[in-house]
């Protein structure tokens, strides 16, 4: 009889850490299976960037801006350590194109944040 007592007590916990295992790997299962069944589908992928082929832009523009251009590196509108981030586009050609009221906003968020050049070794 003593020898059944311990024979019996590890059949009880090998079987509890089966069951435990199953139900964990059901569990884990139906939850994977519900957030791959909940995700959306990828969304297709952005279009290549392009360039402006405007003849006035085209004439202010070195080979190797169009080369980047063309290949889609080209970085447009500034960014950290460049000067012209977020500035409006204050070209002539622009200009022309633009509403009186679009020009306000424009010079209303440069009076409010003025562009902060960096200075070198910062």
């Amino acid at each position: 009889m003593t020898r059944i007592r311990p024979t019996a007590f590890a059949v009880v916990v090998a079987g509890s850490m089966l069951l435990g295992g199953v139900v964990g790997a059901v569990a884990y299962g139906a939850s994977t299976v519900a957030a791959l069944a909940a995700s959306p589908s990828p969304a297709a992928s952005p279009a290549a960037p392009t360039s402006n082929e405007d003849a006035t832009h085209e004439a202010g523009e070195t080979a190797a801006q169009e080369a980047a251009e063309n290949n889609g590196t080209a970085h447009h509108g500034g960014g950290p350590g460049r000067p012209h981030a977020g500035a409006p586009n204050e070209d002539p050609a622009h200009e022309a194109a633009e509403s009186a009221e679009r020009e306000a906003q424009e010079n209303a968020a440069k009076a409010a944040a003025p562009i902060a050049t960096p200075t070198p070794g910062t």
